[in-house]
């Protein structure tokens, strides 16, 4: 056994001040291995070793010396004094875990395996889905003629082959124009308008309202060059560019727009005239224009896109009556309603002519129209615009209004967002045009999906428009762009008629010459009166119905099981 002496030191720590000479016989057991002042010294101990080693391996036997130092062949006695040396508790350190107990160690290792299992079997399950949502549309497409594309992309106007395309304007160079204009100035006002029935704020699906017919109410749809204060303002030389707020909403909200629409341009001396042909587009109100599902073709079906906008218009009309209070009072404005005779009554609408300047020498004004008043919490008077929103069948939008309305009332205007993006834009737009303090949207729904006569209505929102405009990132200053880029085109141009048409197939907007003659005799396709329109089903003819949907949906169910 190596040994020798430590020399004591009586005086303190550390060694002794005098040197302690170390005696031949105190070294004569050490291990010396020969080695050359060229070589490069190894390390001296290595404990990066486990020095607990959890079982005896095979290379080094059960008699393995726990420290394992080789010393060589020529080492003097090095395996008899490891073979002797023992340690007091040689058991392994005990591990911890450091997420749990051992079992859970156990689990981690079957993870991967469960978590392909999972992944696989969802896979599986979305791919089902997929399926009969595919079946679903095919049997919901069957036998209702061709795509949406064919109807949606088709021109709002025949394009004549005497007509001269002047030019094109594409959609993208409207989303980089900006303009900033003024307050406008109110000229005149006319007509007369009820107070808002505060009862129907608190409409919802569980206590709705059956939508009523005012059959005995006239609305007017009465273009630019046919309104008689229009013709005045112009004769007095109040403005250089005439027009309606539905006409400039048309082009503020161009960019957002799908269907093919049309604007009829006059320049008569230096004054230009915006106007619309007799039955345009612009007179009905889209229904899913922006919406990726396809909607049937044929005009006679209940859900086409024609069939839609007639019946968005009508239940527009009438919810923008129902909801104001007809006591018989009503806030006349300074001229009576221009276009309604003594003989008939007409609806309460109020026409804002208001005129903005555009630059130094350019002025427009506009007919804007509010259909109600309502007292504030001020004790003031709010001028409101109404407008509805309709809901002819929850398969197309995905979302059933009358159990998403009241827990989900985001995910419904979400929705409306994305499927009408442009209808909601130019309501906001004229909102905005006629100065209305509040915006009040209706959601008006079917009472049965194949029933396109009787609607109920579920709920009635209010929003501020300039707010509003900021919630679907509808730009002023961009609309206004719009606006005065295409009155600077048309002041260019001749005395003549005109006509700007969106392109039924691609995001541009042409200008055409047209003879001064065109549209004079055109021929208006007007929707059949109700007498003779399709009649909704029977009460036995939608069990039936209803049964056999059931059915259908049970069978496809099991065949998705399967």
């Amino acid at each position: 056994m190596v040994s020798f002496n430590v020399p004591y030191n009586p005086d303190g720590w550390g060694p002794p001040e005098a040197p302690v000479s170390l005696e031949s016989h105190h070294l004569r057991h050490a291990p010396y291995a020969p080695f050359s002042k060229a070589d490069k010294l190894g390390r001296i101990a290595d404990w990066t070793r486990n020095p607990f080693p959890s079982r005896p391996s095979g290379r080094g036997g059960a008699d393995a010396s726990v420290f394992d130092l080789a010393f060589g062949d020529d080492s003097l006695g090095a395996a008899d004094d490891d073979s002797s040396f023992r340690l007091v508790d040689g058991r392994p350190a005990p591990r911890h875990p450091r997420f749990g107990p051992r079992w859970r160690f156990q689990q981690q290792r079957q993870l991967p395996q469960r978590k392909d299992e999972e992944v696989e079997a969802r896979r599986r399950e979305a791919e089902k889905e997929r399926q009969r949502r595919d079946r679903l549309y095919n049997q919901n497409r069957a036998g209702a003629g061709q795509r949406r594309e064919a109807a949606a992309f088709r021109s709002s106007v025949d394009i004549q082959p005497e007509w001269a395309m002047l030019d094109q304007i594409p959609f993208s160079s409207f989303s980089k124009l900006s303009y900033a204009v003024g307050e406008p100035e109110d000229i005149v006002a006319c007509g007369a308008v009820e107070f808002y029935d505060r009862s129907y704020d608190r409409v919802n699906p569980k206590s709705d309202r059956k939508l009523e017919r005012f059959k005995n109410r006239t609305f007017f749809k009465v273009t630019t060059t046919d309104d008689p204060v229009i013709r005045r303002l112009a004769n007095e030389d109040k403005a250089t560019v005439f027009a309606t707020d539905t006409i400039l909403a048309a082009l503020m909200c161009s960019p957002r727009s799908v269907y093919s629409w049309d604007i009829v341009v006059q320049r008569v001396g230096n004054k230009l005239f915006f106007d619309k042909r007799d039955g345009s587009q612009l007179d009905l109100l889209s229904v899913n224009e922006t919406s990726q599902e396809p909607l049937p073709e044929a005009k006679e079906d209940i859900n086409s896109a024609y069939s839609l906008s007639v019946e968005a218009a009508y239940v527009n009309q009438n919810f923008s009556q129902q909801v104001l209070v007809r006591d018989g009072n009503r806030i006349a404005f300074e001229e009576p309603n221009p276009f309604a005779s003594e003989s008939e009554e007409p609806a309460s609408v109020a026409y804002r002519y208001r005129r903005w300047k555009l630059d130094e020498n350019i002025s427009l004004v506009a007919r804007c129209e509010v259909h109600g008043t309502m007292v504030d919490t001020k004790g003031g008077r709010s001028l409101l615009t109404i407008n509805a929103l309709n809901e002819f069948d929850p398969k197309y939008s995905g979302v059933d209004w009358r159990q998403k309305l009241e827990t989900q009332r985001g995910a419904v205007l979400a929705t409306e967002l994305k499927n009408n993006a442009n209808k909601l834009a130019r309501w906001t737009a004229q909102a905005l045009l006629s100065g209305a303090d509040i915006m009040k949207l209706g959601y008006v729904s079917r009472a049965h999906p194949r029933d396109h006569f009787n609607h109920v209505i579920l709920s009635v929102q209010g929003y501020k428009p300039r707010e509003f405009a900021m919630q679907i990132n509808l730009n002023t200053s961009n609309m206004w762009g719009i606006v005065k880029s295409i009155v600077d085109l048309c002041l260019k141009l001749n005395e003549g008629k005109y006509v700007l048409v969106k392109d039924p197939s691609k995001p541009q907007v042409r200008l055409y010459e047209v003879p001064a003659d065109a549209f004079e005799n055109d021929y208006v396709e007007e929707p059949l009166p109700e007498e003779e329109q399709v009649q909704p089903p029977t009460e036995e003819e939608s069990n039936a119905a209803s049964a056999a949907v059931a059915a259908s949906r049970d069978a496809e169910e099991k065949d998705a099981d399967v």
